[in-house]
């Protein structure tokens, strides 16, 4: 995909709000607690590489991404921390991950099988770096048993070219004010933990997302993974507290392209579902749902001169219109996410408009828009 580097609209990512995120947490953990920045999806939308480089300097002590490819771009850009691979990876892609040292998460003993066939077949040196991971009530991966793991146990310990690295678990309901849900994942993950503690000695313990992390520090293992707090945003949405203040990385600006005044009457977009009722100054906006900026953000704002500004019609794929207060210059700064003068829309406050959450907004913003860093 070709990235805009040639259109009036932009994402600027503010690294010392990144730095002061990763910093701030990092320095509350124990000193033998290592802190793993989360950089899947690009980073949350944010630049994997660019996020990365800044979490290093910030104290992080490795990454998480979801897929392989991730964990390569990572690789490939000079990233040499310990990388873990969140998601499940293809067993034909075990030379590849042992050859570049990266550390992948699994849930099944098939998978441990024609792991190990693949690594004596082809000679693979070196050994793979599991971590086991635990399904205690997320219902997405993971082993869900003490009895299930007692056949992985076996199978690991026959193998000497399958280290377990780490084992982990993921609380589903870790932002929510009702623990009830969390306890019996703490539980469950306790009792399988406690199995595995006897016949292994993992680096990696590891149960905490930002969420857990933040509201929940008792049960951090000796591992985090912090994500989307990295980028200055609350886990639970607005519903809780946060224990100290995250700052926002992230802005989208453009430009007005076009500014025309309408008669009373005169429909806007596809559709016409929006109709003048009076005579009106348009603006058009040169962002659209191919950029990451939803068909829902009709009848939402975007500030102009620190003043909101509705959209009006159905959000094009490459633009979308406004109603403007007055007539303005072409080139007049338009705010999409972030400040003007005293104004300030967040990814908070698009995805309760969209009815999602601020994670997915984030991540959808297209690669068409390019990413500057301040």
């Amino acid at each position: 995909m070709a990235v805009g580097l040639h259109r009036n609209a932009q994402i600027v990512i503010n690294k010392n709000a990144i730095f002061k995120n990763i910093k701030t947490e990092k320095d509350k953990l124990n000193a033998d607690t290592s802190l793993f920045a989360v950089v899947k999806a690009n980073a949350y939308g944010h630049g994997a590489i660019e996020v990365a480089n800044v979490a290093k300097k910030a104290g992080a002590d490795g990454f998480c991404v979801a897929i392989l490819d991730e964990a390569l771009e990572l690789r490939e850009a000079g990233i040499s921390e310990p990388i873990l691979v969140l998601g499940i990876s293809r067993v034909e892609d075990v030379k590849i991950i042992v050859e570049n040292n990266i550390s992948v998460a699994v849930s099944s003993l098939k998978w441990l099988q024609e792991a190990e066939k693949l690594m004596k077949a082809e000679c693979i040196k070196g050994s793979l770096q599991l971590h086991l991971a635990l399904d205690t009530g997320m219902g997405r991966i993971g082993f869900q048993s003490v009895s299930e793991l007692e056949t992985v146990v076996s199978y690991i310990k026959q193998h000497s070219d399958l280290n377990v690295e780490g084992i982990f678990t993921h609380f589903s309901t870790a932002d929510s004010k009702d623990s009830s849900y969390f306890d019996k994942q703490l539980n469950r993950f306790n009792e399988m933990k406690s199995f595995l503690l006897t016949n292994f000695n993992p680096k990696y313990v590891h149960v905490s997302n930002s969420a857990t992390s933040l509201w929940h520090s008792e049960c951090n293992g000796n591992m985090i993974r912090f994500g989307v707090a990295i980028y200055g945003l609350n886990p639970s949405g607005n519903d809780i507290d946060l224990p100290y203040p995250l700052n926002p990385a992230l802005s989208l600006t453009s430009e007005i392209v076009h500014c025309k005044l309408v008669s009373k009457g005169y429909s806007i977009g596809y559709g016409a579902t929006y109709t003048t009722k009076s005579d009106e100054w348009i603006g058009t906006v040169p962002i659209g749902y191919a950029d990451g900026f939803s068909r829902k953000m009709q009848g939402f704002y975007v500030l102009i001169d620190g003043i909101k500004c509705k959209i009006v019609g159905r959000v094009c794929m490459d633009q979308f219109m406004v109603k403007l207060p007055y007539q303005v210059n072409t080139g007049t700064k338009v705010v999409i996410i972030g400040s003007s003068n005293n104004e300030t829309i967040t990814l908070f406050d698009i995805a309760q408009y969209c009815d999602t959450i601020h994670y997915e907004v984030s991540c959808n913003l297209s690669n068409r828009l390019p990413r500057f860093y301040v």
